[in-house]
């Protein structure tokens, strides 16, 4: 990586999402960068803009395809789950995946595609082994609302929520190397790990970034 990450960290991103200000920092500048699920594309904005990334994205919504082609930013419509396989080996120097794996329906095949068209991998979860999640499963016997899991279960885009054991598990599993990873806390607390997150975390982190090669 070839720039300070500290340089370029908060108030640069027109988002509040943490867990993308921690992303664009772990990206190398002048490197080539897909963005799977990019929403509005404010990632990809800060990667075109302020590392001088030539970012791609791919976005299921039009309302989200719309709003990135506005910004002036590379985006097509596509779904993770079937249109990855047009995607050329090793097409991208880094691939991302924010928030969105959970929302796929085949999130094993979308991993291994990421791997064939990446070098490295980014993906940020929401995990569904925090302790409020826990707490409120426990308590009242209904599906939680968290910050990080806002919508009520019949309104949600997510259909394959997981702890974060179980995606260091799946990681195992395809032969993917946890080669850093970051939690973060609803009280803005940040841990960076050199490997996989320790099993506590999987108690106390409410998001989780991991990088994988």
């Amino acid at each position: 990586m070839n720039h300070d990450p500290k340089a370029k960290a908060s108030g640069n991103i027109a988002t509040s999402r943490m867990d993308l200000r921690l992303i664009a920092n772990m990206v190398a500048t002048q490197s080539r960068v897909l963005d799977i699920g990019c929403g509005n594309g404010d990632l990809l904005h800060l990667l075109s803009t302020q590392y001088q990334v030539d970012a791609r994205g791919l976005e299921l919504s039009q309302k989200g395809v719309n709003a990135c082609v506005n910004r002036g930013l590379a985006v097509v419509q596509g779904n993770a789950d079937k249109d990855l396989s047009y995607y050329p080996d090793k097409g991208f120097d880094t691939v991302i995946l924010s928030q969105t794996l959970q929302a796929t329906q085949h999130p094993r095949e979308v991993l291994q595609e990421m791997a064939r068209i990446g070098g490295r991998l980014i993906v940020s979860i929401p995990n569904f082994g925090h302790w409020r999640v826990r707490l409120q499963l426990l308590t009242h016997g209904r599906m939680p609302i968290t910050s990080t899991l806002e919508t009520q279960w019949y309104e949600t885009a997510n259909i394959h929520l997981c702890t974060l054991a179980d995606f260091t598990d799946l990681c195992q599993d395809l032969s993917l190397e946890v080669e850093q990873s970051i939690t973060l806390n609803g009280k803005g607390g940040v841990n960076h790990y050199a490997s996989a997150p320790p099993a506590h975390q999987n108690l106390w982190a409410e998001l989780a970034v991991f990088v994988l090669g």
